[in-house]
């Protein structure tokens, strides 16, 4: 027998999956991919370690419409956990049924998150997922009605755990015993957790509903700027996400760059087409943030990215204590 579970790398879902292993069930993990979290060498490290398969799905354009339109609501920030979560499951209900599993497990622990991981709400996580029955939380079984996997006997329901709250010491206790020790905290794994990063997306899709993958991808990067309602300044701050900010410009973007100092390299993008870009104000905001900052004026390289005629304006670098405020 199989069973397909939801797999973060994190110590839940990989004690989740040792639980079920013990009952001689093969465990196939799947782990879903967003501009927002997922994809990390460590997941799979994680899954290797435990000796189980593990597949990764993308899941990005489909799930913005979760992120736009959540039925349940959001978290402290941006994050609509609950249909979030019912969503994945949905979609690894289907990959069950495409690989022959028979049912699904997760790592959720009661009241461990009290808005998304109350008894309630571990219910509406089932419904919305369309797989009632067979969505098996093995570390809080035993305070949950039983599954199908246990009325029919595929899983011995005495086995399971019956762990809640907040305290992870019975987590690291059983992480003991399973010899696991090489897992990440709890905190941080989504984007969409986070003050600054939902603050950012707010803001985009409030301008631009619409927006694009890379746009996601844009706002993990560098400090942001709106020189108008509509048109963001990125300036990096660091040598590797100026390489990022390079690699994910866009035909219709500007790059911004001192010529004469060492300084970070900017990026305008253009969300709506509403007034021509202002040059000027981008370029000494890069000025600022160069090596050139005090000097009375700064040469600033203006391209398009394939651009072999670029432009150079020379602009005041703006002053610290003029600097408009980042998003």
């Amino acid at each position: 027998m199989k069973a397909v579970s939801l797999f973060s790398g994190g110590l839940d879902s990989q004690l989740a999956v040792c639980l079920i292993k013990d009952q001689g069930i093969e465990v196939i993990g799947v782990n879903f991919v967003t501009p927002f979290f997922g994809a990390e060498e460590r997941f799979r490290l994680a899954a290797e370690q435990l000796g189980i398969d593990y597949h990764e799905i993308n899941i990005g354009d489909i799930y913005m419409d979760v992120l736009k339109n959540p039925v349940y609501g959001y978290g402290k920030n941006f994050n609509p956990c609950i249909d979030c979560h019912g969503f994945m499951l949905k979609k690894a209900g289907i990959f069950m049924q495409e690989i022959g599993a028979s049912f699904l497990v997760t790592g959720e622990v009661m009241g461990e998150r009290p808005m998304s991981q109350n008894k309630s709400s571990l219910a509406v996580v089932e419904k919305l997922s369309g797989y009632k029955g067979l969505v098996l939380r093995p570390l809080s079984a035993k305070l949950l009605p039983p599954t199908i996997p246990e009325i029919e006997g595929w899983v011995d329901r005495s086995k399971l755990l019956a762990i809640s709250g907040r305290s992870r010491t019975p987590q690291m206790k059983l992480a003991e015993h399973y010899g696991l020790k090489d897992y990440p905290t709890p905190a941080g794994g989504c984007l969409l957790t986070q003050v600054n990063f939902s603050k950012r997306l707010r803001k985009l899709l409030a301008i631009k509903p619409m927006a694009a993958m890379d746009e996601m991808e844009l706002l993990k990067v560098g400090r942001h700027f709106y020189i108008t309602d509509d048109q963001l300044l990125i300036v990096g701050r660091n040598h590797a996400e100026n390489e990022r900010l390079h690699d994910l410009a866009g035909a219709d973007d500007y790059l911004f760059k001192v010529i004469s100092h060492p300084g970070p390299l900017g990026l305008i993008r253009v969300l709506s087409q509403t007034q021509p870009v202002d040059f000027e104000l981008p370029a000494s905001i890069i000025a600022r943030y160069s090596d050139a900052r005090d000097l009375p004026l700064a040469k600033v390289e203006v391209k398009q990215p394939g651009d072999n005629n670029p432009f150079i304006i020379e602009v005041i670098p703006l002053s610290a204590s003029s600097t408009m405020p980042m998003v």
